[in-house]
């Protein structure tokens, strides 16, 4: 083959070639271009410095420690005044006036006879059986007894049986004698039972656990121990015994929680006389006077509460919130912080722009032929300070004299600066630092000034609504040492 020829295919097959490479679909070209972006931005995020943020949050610095409280009251164990089965009038919890209806005994398991109410009294009775249905949960099924023991006595308040009096003089009280001096209350008979009262006016509870009797000088360090804690229920169905724990009345509004410390905790709260309390069951706090004590080697707080006590009447033990953080802010790292210079500028100077711009300052500007002109310059102001180094708010923003903190890339050191309606000048050089983190919400690092108001060593917690600040929910960097102000953050969420 010729040498030419040979050129001539060649050329032959490249024009091929490119005939082929020029009808690629569009399909093809855009799927090369996405794996090539894919490609480029895979290499770029691999080998690019990456940012951690911190999501700013609300709360105290630390968080309040978490105790088991040991809850003491006035309680009085009532007996039964006879033997029986019992039908029970109070309902779990429910304050009762003294000499109210508690429970009933008969020989026989009998219902009460029927009674009529009016149509006002049965309006009452539906209203305290909606409440009781709205406020239900599943978890609380023992109470769905004690509320039924509840509809019967009220049924009878209501009807006025129990307002009967025995009027043949006689005491019917006729087995207190036997009871050792334990008040049993008041007893109306009522057909073939024998309907009790309680001795003492408070709450009814229908359990007992041995406790009763203790008070914070009486107790023991192995009173302190959950899974040693034992309660026996009294509801029953079963013919009770004369003699037998029927039920108790707690007699006082006010209780005392005993919490056991630790060193470290007890340290933290000695030289406090009262203290709030929030209570884990439901969310309540109240406050309390507080003394520290020592039940065997154990260090105790003991907490005297003057009410709340019928919310949590049937608990021994009860988690809770010792309050001892009040102090509240925005939380941030310690590690976020970093320090910023500006230009100190009295406030004096301080001068109003046109319609579209804000606060400045009137700039003198020299030229080479000597001539002299002013110009506005609108500047971001970080913190403004009175005289004696205060922060400006609304009440004060009034006041002559203190100084602006203004970002140094506005001015120049040696910048003239003309008091408005006035020859008076100031020569820009003196500066000052201020705190602050690097915000990254818009993409790149931006300095937010803070006012520290308490810190550990890992976390501070800094002043809501300080200008050019933070807000909740904002992004930080973590390690302001390792960014600078306008940095593209490539970060971390």
């Amino acid at each position: 083959m010729s040498i030419g020829k040979k050129i001539f295919k060649k050329i032959k097959q490249f024009f091929l070639f490119l005939k082929r490479l020029l009808t690629f679909n569009i399909t093809t070209i855009m799927f090369g271009v996405l794996l090539l972006y894919m490609m480029i931005t895979i290499i770029l995020y691999v080998t690019s410095d990456h940012v951690t943020s911190y999501q700013v949050t609300v709360g105290p610095l630390t968080k309040n420690p978490v105790c088991n409280a040991l809850a003491l009251r006035q309680e009085q164990i009532v007996p039964a005044g006879g033997s029986g089965y019992i039908n029970y009038y109070a309902r779990e919890g429910m304050q009762v006036r003294k000499n109210g209806s508690v429970y009933a005994l008969d020989d026989k398991k009998t219902e009460v006879s029927d009674v009529e109410l009016s149509n006002e009294q049965l309006e009452k009775m539906r209203a305290n059986m909606a409440k009781f249905s709205y406020g239900f949960q599943g978890s609380d099924f023992y109470d769905t007894y004690s509320f039924k023991y509840e509809l019967q006595g009220n049924i009878l308040h209501a009807s006025e049986i129990m307002g009967s009096k025995d009027t043949s003089g006689e005491n019917t009280n006729e087995n207190s004698n036997v009871l050792k001096g334990q008040a049993i209350g008041e007893v109306v008979s009522l057909g073939n039972q024998k309907v009790f009262t309680s001795p003492e006016a408070g709450v009814v509870i229908y359990s007992i656990d041995g406790y009763e009797e203790k008070t914070p000088e009486s107790l023991q360090e192995n009173d302190f121990d959950e899974k040693a804690y034992k309660k026996t229920e009294l509801l029953t169905k079963e013919k009770i015994k004369e003699g037998e724990s029927v039920y108790k009345v707690i007699t006082s509004e006010e209780w005392t929680l005993m919490v056991p410390l630790t060193d470290k905790l007890a340290a933290t709260i000695a030289d406090r006389n009262s203290i709030k309390v929030k209570f884990l069951k439901d969310g309540e706090s109240q406050n309390g006077s507080l003394s520290l004590v020592t039940v065997g080697d154990q260090k105790v707080a003991q907490i005297h509460l003057k009410n709340g006590m019928a919310r949590y009447a049937s608990d021994r033990f009860l988690e809770i919130e010792l309050v001892v953080n009040t102090r509240s802010g925005l939380k941030i790292p310690v590690s976020s912080i970093v320090t910023k210079e500006f230009y100190l500028i009295p406030r004096d100077f301080l001068a109003n722009g046109n319609n579209t711009e804000g606060k400045g300052f009137i700039r003198e500007s020299h030229h080479k032929n000597k001539t002299a002109t002013t110009e506005f310059v609108e500047a971001i102001i970080y913190k403004e300070t009175d005289v004696d180094g205060n922060e400006i708010n609304y009440d004060t923003a009034n006041t002559s004299g203190g100084y602006c903190y203004v970002d140094k890339e506005t001015f120049q050191e040696g910048n003239v600066l003309i008091k408005p309606d006035s020859n008076e000048t100031f020569v820009i050089g003196e500066v000052d630092y201020l705190e602050g983190v690097y915000g990254m919400n818009k993409g790149y690092a931006v300095f937010r000034q803070i006012e520290l108001l308490d810190q550990n060593e890992e976390y501070c917690i800094v002043k809501q609504g300080t200008s050019y600040g933070l807000q909740p929910f904002d992004y930080i960097v973590l390690d302001g040492e390792k960014v600078h102000e306008e940095d593209i953050l490539s970060g971390t969420y």
